[in-house]
């Protein structure tokens, strides 16, 4: 079978990269052609993204996949994290930087809007975990901007880098999914919860929305002039984590999944969302996935408190590196000190140790000012919060697993795998660490007709594709009842 090739542009919430993806027979290699940071840049007016940085990057990317592939590439597919967007005029040009979610101008702002769409009626729509950054949020904080009479429309971060490569202006559903403004079980924008936006706080909704498709769709070539060779465009799962679930190496149904870098998505791929009173008041989220599927998941902060944490002992001075870091942590004694690793003041940049400790004084119990004490604290309350939330999904959504998948660059953290496998009880198949591109590489494959079959064909390719590492329960001197006590420390209060 004659190789064929294909390239992801995959921006994560920290960083990005291109990688481009050799099929042939019925495996994929990935060759990464570009990698760059994508940190949050400070302004005068709050936290931003460089989008259009970030566009170069992946061009320049692209145009080295092209050369790689030795003028064969196909395709290119973009996915990003979720919830943030760009702005366009009527003749198609960025209005500014696109704000970063992790700008706090959304504090208050859920309970303002509560205040007029009862959560019970957002969320019976949409289905969305209550977090400030959510997209339906971003916006009513930017009620009162005087440019919302220039905005012809509204892209979200994947779409706004397809619109640029291609021209065509649409909202992939996955992506869409992470704004609240979705009625996830018709995958089409909510009429209501557009008209009250509209009516309340005189937002141009629906009107600034482009037509939505569903993963897989081809939008057209790329713009004349913009590469060597012209390429199709494909919207993949958008969203970073649907790229990343699609391409779980399970076979069958009964598993779970951890989407782990930056951010940990923890949940279950459905066929239907799980929209009860129970699942609103466990806050979790409904968001789409490939072939119609549903993916029920927690967010929980995930490795970003340990990646900020070391950022900021360096800053200050001190000589710490992860590898050593982690080597150390393991020999340290387990959950000696556990957190809520759910709680928003772990959300923005800043001196996270401080927090951490300031959290463990708050539940009374003791965190030395010690990096080794702190990274072994952070990846403890990381598997008890995977814990809690795969056992909660199952509960609300009527399902049993046998196996934990853990995808992205996270699987790579062998004492955090094996800690998901002791507070679990089940066992943690780890890979592939470069899942989010994988996955939206078989997108983009299937779509152009090197692949055939549904997301369970896709998945054989992926396990063809894949080194993967299992862990089981029972390796480290952790007793179940071990776990359930740190569960009442990490949510005790003084």
């Amino acid at each position: 079978m004659t190789a064929r090739y294909f390239a992801a542009a995959d921006l994560g919430a920290s960083s990005g990269r291109v990688i481009v993806g050799r099929l042939e027979d019925g495996r994929f290699e990935l060759t990464q052609t570009a990698r760059f940071e994508n940190g949050p840049v400070k302004a005068s007016d709050g936290i931003h993204t460089d989008a259009s940085g970030l566009f170069a990057h992946v061009r320049s990317g692209i145009e080295a996949a092209i050369e790689a592939s030795g003028g064969a590439l196909e395709s290119v597919g973009v996915d990003t994290w979720g919830v943030d967007y760009g702005r366009l005029d009527a003749a198609g040009e960025l209005l500014e930087a696109p704000f970063h979610y992790r700008d706090d101008r959304t504090l208050g702002v859920p309970e303002l809007v509560f205040a007029g769409l009862p959560a019970e009626e957002l969320y019976a729509a949409a289905g969305l975990q209550v977090m400030a950054f959510n997209t339906i949020f971003q916006l009513v904080a930017a009620r009162d901007d005087d440019r919302w009479g220039e905005v012809a429309r509204v892209l979200l971060m994947p779409d706004l880098m397809s619109y640029w490569l291609s021209g065509r202006e649409v909202a992939e559903v996955t992506m869409a999914s992470t704004t609240g403004l979705l009625d996830v079980a018709a995958r089409t924008w909510s009429a209501s919860t557009c008209a009250h936006l509209a009516e309340r706080y005189d937002l141009p909704v629906p009107a600034v929305l482009p037509e939505l498709v569903e993963p897989g769709t081809i939008l057209g070539p790329t713009r004349r002039g913009l590469f060597s060779r012209p390429l199709q465009v494909v919207a993949v799962g958008g969203h970073d984590t649907a790229s990343a679930v699609a391409s779980i190496p399970a076979r069958g149904t009964d598993f779970a999944f951890i989407s782990s870098g930056t951010w940990s998505l923890v949940g279950l791929e459905l066929e239907e969302p799980v929209l009860s009173p129970a699942s609103r008041a466990a806050d979790f989220t409904n968001e789409l996935g490939i072939d119609g599927t549903v993916r029920y998941l927690k967010n929980v902060m995930g490795l970003w408190v340990l990646s900020e944490s070391v950022r900021t002992w360096q800053a200050g001075g001190r000589a710490v590196e992860l590898l050593p870091l982690l080597a150390a942590a393991a020999e340290g004694p387990g959950l000696s000190c556990v957190l809520d690793m759910t709680d928003d003041r772990l959300l923005p940049p800043g001196d996270m140790p401080s927090r951490l400790r300031a959290m463990a004084a708050e539940t009374g119990q003791d965190l030395a000012d010690d990096p080794v004490a702190i990274c072994r604290c952070i990846l403890d309350s990381l598997a008890l919060a995977y814990r809690n939330a795969v056992r909660t999904a199952c509960a609300l959504a009527g399902r049993e697993v046998s196996v934990v998948h853990v995808v992205g660059g996270g699987c790579q953290n062998a004492l955090l795998c094996q800690l998901t496998a002791e507070a679990i009880g089940l066992p943690v198949v780890a890979g592939p660490a470069e899942g989010t591109a994988l996955g939206n590489l078989l997108v983009q494959a299937r779509a152009c007709g090197a692949l055939t079959g549904d997301r369970t064909s896709l998945r054989e390719v992926s396990i063809a594709s894949s080194d993967l590492t299992e862990y089981r329960p029972g390796v480290l001197p952790i007793r179940a009842q071990d776990w359930d006590d740190a569960e009442r420390r990490a949510r005790s209060r003084r």
